[in-house]
């Protein structure tokens, strides 16, 4: 019985080794002879491609990842022991920032509010010591997430009202770290910044719009700015928004101002931009002419049109009213006048001395003149007299005036006032029409039609009569003369 025993576990001992061996010898030597039932095999070209394939994703990937740990054992090297809130060589030497400035938009230009917007992309570059390291690399780039783990210049924009950092999709900065310590720092933001504009010479005005930034609690002893040869990359290429202004150039100045905290070293730099004249022009300038020029055209209305002129005259003033009021609508309040309101300021005044013109007219024709019939009945004499000969009258009285008293066809039937010649034999029934003024008998002959020489005694005699005829003259003479005057001043200033 025992022997049976031993038999049996023998057997088994021998069998089992043999099944186990089965699956390893099938994949050795290729398909067993079962292929048929359990379906088509891979051939073995196919094998070895797959094979090759393999061999080359396992080498090449990890040779090329080899590195990636190489890497975060430098970054992890260099700051573990670093210090963000010190600056580097603190209590050897100043830090050096070297600035670079790329201005991607300009604008608008904010005249009511005095300041402007700008979108530039601030580099700024210095020396580390702490940060120097040896390997293969010549330099980290690092995103904005690793900023706040370094020392970062406290830069500061001096005459920013509002700031911007851009953070889509990622916040829009970054930081470069080269093997020997030198670090590059960049961000873009969109600044609006103020814009001091001095407007005297508006619309003919040029202005420079400052950028001015330094460090914010180091001393000129601790940080120096410089710029990289001044380096600004100006994108004209890009979509300006300067509108009315041209740009012309820009300029940049270092200084350093004292303050309780220290002498603070500033950089400055100016955008320099012209107006355009075509906006202001089509605005302002045209309909201001228009509407003086307008205003004349009551001199070649009858003066017996009281409503006709007095109505153009008033709606000459009051447009130019408006448009002084308009010019100033979108405009900084300050207290000097500009090129354009003395502009406007002249053209009131030739509109309102048009509408006062008419009203001295109408004064001296209809309120200063007495009536023929008062004077026949009270010097029936006067009517004779006064059809004699004005050659003969002067030289009975050489003082007075030539006049003669009748209906003229410029007063349209009505009778100017009694002869001067006649009011000195008359004084005490007839008055002046100079209201008793002696200059005015010299220089004014104030009855519808004077026949007398243009000098009389050496003084000009001006026939008030005939206002309408002069105004036609001197006011687009003078309003003439005011424009070329005006124009050589502003643009040669």
């Amino acid at each position: 019985m025992l022997t049976k025993v031993l038999l049996i576990l023998l057997g088994m001992s021998i069998i089992l080794p043999s099944r186990s061996e089965e699956p390893h010898v099938e994949s050795e030597n290729g398909p067993s002879a079962h292929e048929d039932v359990y379906g088509p095999q891979p051939q073995a070209p196919e094998k070895k491609l797959l094979s090759e394939e393999t061999v080359r994703t396992l080498t090449g990937p990890h040779r090329r990842l080899g590195k990636l740990p190489a890497a975060t054992h430098i970054l992890n090297s260099i700051l573990n022991n670093y210090d963000h809130k010190l600056r580097p060589s603190i209590g050897e030497k100043p830090t050096v920032v070297t600035v670079e400035l790329s201005v991607n938009t300009l604008g608008p230009i904010s005249i009511l509010d005095m300041e402007y917007t700008i979108d530039i992309t601030f580099c700024q570059t210095w020396y580390d010591e702490r940060l120097r390291y040896n390997g293969s690399f010549e330099s980290f780039v690092l995103n904005g997430n690793m900023v706040s783990q370094l020392w970062i210049p406290d830069t500061f924009f001096r005459n920013s009202k509002r700031t911007q950092e851009h953070v889509i999709t990622m916040p829009n900065q970054m930081v470069r770290i080269h093997k020997d310590g030198k670090v590059l720092y960049t961000i873009r933001m969109t600044i609006d910044a103020g814009c001091l504009l001095h407007m005297l010479k508006f619309p003919m005005d040029s202005h420079s719009c400052p950028l001015s930034f330094s460090s914010f609690s180091y001393p000129e002893s601790e940080m120096i700015y410089k710029w990289e040869d001044f380096k600004l990359e100006i994108n004209e290429k890009n979509s300006w928004k300067l509108f009315q202004f041209d740009f012309t150039g820009v300029t940049n100045t270092t200084e350093t101002i004292s303050t309780p905290a220290g002498d603070f070293m500033v950089m400055t730099l100016f955008f320099n931009v012209s107006r355009r004249f075509g906006f202001v022009a089509f605005q302002n300038y045209v309909p201001s002419s228009v509407t003086t020029m307008l205003s004349w055209v009551s001199f070649w209305i009858k003066k017996d049109s009281a409503p006709a002129r007095t109505s153009l005259g008033i709606t000459s003033v009051l447009t130019m009213t408006t448009l002084g009021t308009f010019s100033r609508k979108n405009f900084p309040r300050v207290s000097y006048i500009t090129a354009l309101d003395f502009y406007i300021a002249i053209c009131f005044v030739f509109c309102f001395c048009a509408l006062m013109e008419f009203a001295v007219l109408n004064f001296l024709t209809y309120n200063r003149m007495q009536p023929r019939a008062s004077l026949k009945l009270r010097h029936p004499h006067i009517h004779a007299r006064a059809l004699t000969p004005p050659r003969a009258r002067a030289h009975e009285h050489p003082e007075a005036f030539v006049c003669q008293i009748e209906d003229s066809e410029e007063s349209d039937g009505e009778e100017g006032p009694s002869c001067p010649a006649q009011q000195s034999l008359s004084r005490d029934t007839i008055q002046s029409p100079g209201g008793g003024c002696k200059w005015c008998k010299k220089y004014f002959c104030v009855v519808p039609s004077c026949e007398g020489s243009i000098w009389q005694q050496g003084c000009l005699s001006i026939h008030i009569y005939r206002l309408d005829n002069y105004s036609r003259v001197v006011f687009p003479v003078t309003f003439f003369f005011f424009n070329v005057l005006y124009w050589l001043v502003c643009l040669n200033l």
